[in-house]
């Protein structure tokens, strides 16, 4: 043996000796993430080897979801206290945090539909259509709409917390709030609308915005803010994009297993855009 390699493997030896390896009476790796919990979810009704891949992919998905809604509850507090340079951070996290969930639809493109009908009736009613934390993203940012609440009926601890986010102001509302506190106009009526409707563009919004884009230096934590707003939302179109697709891909133009009509729907909603306008300025800049 060389002596560089003789001090390699006692420098090894010395590093071993100092890693801790008795956890009988202090928490583990395992033990802070619950790992027992987490990693025993996944239990496949269909016996199918793909269904693995199925399950993983929307629990991952979800915990991502609670990382948004907690990103996105605590910019809009800071927002609404005028108090906009740590929610700059927090949107974006949201935004990186969306590109994971966008890549994760060509994980589950490796699904072919001949694999799908293995197991998807085992779902039953089950759809993502129901995902109540996307639901309350999609009030956080705008997208209001009382009729979806009754899916969640049977369920009334949720059935309340959607009803509750659905009469918040939401992130955009809050974003309307701090240009009028810099003193730029917006519509009174505009400022206390009703909060459970989905928003619609505003001229006075409009040229409020405008005024931010047009005199950036005196604006630029309104600007920036602005153009962290305009990441969340071209993501999200992206991530409704992929979503589409994939679906065509593995079911085509079936109907959803939640009553959907699948792709159809999706193709309706991938244009949605929640702060309008914030695109709409640019072509009168």
């Amino acid at each position: 043996m060389s002596h560089s390699e003789n001090h390699e493997q006692t420098h090894s030896k010395a590093a071993d000796a100092t890693i801790h390896g008795d956890f009988s009476k202090e928490m583990s790796y395992g033990d802070y993430l619950q790992l027992d919990k987490v990693l025993s979810s996944q239990q496949r009704l269909s016996g199918h080897h793909d269904e693995m891949l199925f399950i993983i992919i929307h629990q991952a998905s979800e915990l991502w979801m609670k990382l948004i809604l907690h990103e996105l509850e605590a910019a809009r507090l800071h927002i609404q206290q005028n108090n906009l340079e740590p929610a700059f951070k927090m949107l974006a996290r949201v935004s990186r945090i969306q590109q994971q969930l966008i890549q994760s639809w060509d994980v589950l493109s490796t699904l072919t539909p001949a694999e799908y009908m293995q197991f998807r009736n085992s779902l039953g009613r089950s759809s993502g259509f129901q995902s109540f934390q996307n639901r309350l993203i999609e009030f956080m940012l705008g997208g209001k709409q009382t009729k979806v609440l009754s899916v969640y009926e049977h369920q009334p601890e949720l059935h309340q917390q959607l009803n509750q986010a659905l009469h918040e102001p939401s992130l955009y509302d809050a974003a309307v709030k701090a240009l009028s506190m810099r003193g730029l106009e917006i519509d009174a009526d505009h400022l206390q609308r009703d909060w459970s409707q989905e928003y619609k563009g505003n001229a006075s919004v409009k040229a409020a915005w405008l005024t931010v884009y047009q005199d950036v230096e005196r604006y630029w934590d309104l600007y920036e803010l602005a153009e962290k707003l305009v990441d969340i939302d071209s993501r999200q179109q992206q991530w409704r994009f992929n979503h589409m697709v994939t679906v065509e891909r593995i079911i085509g133009f079936k109907s959803g297993t939640g009553g959907s009509a699948g792709v159809e729907y999706l193709k309706h909603v991938v244009a949605q855009r929640y702060f309008p306008e914030l695109w709409s300025l640019r072509t009168d800049l």
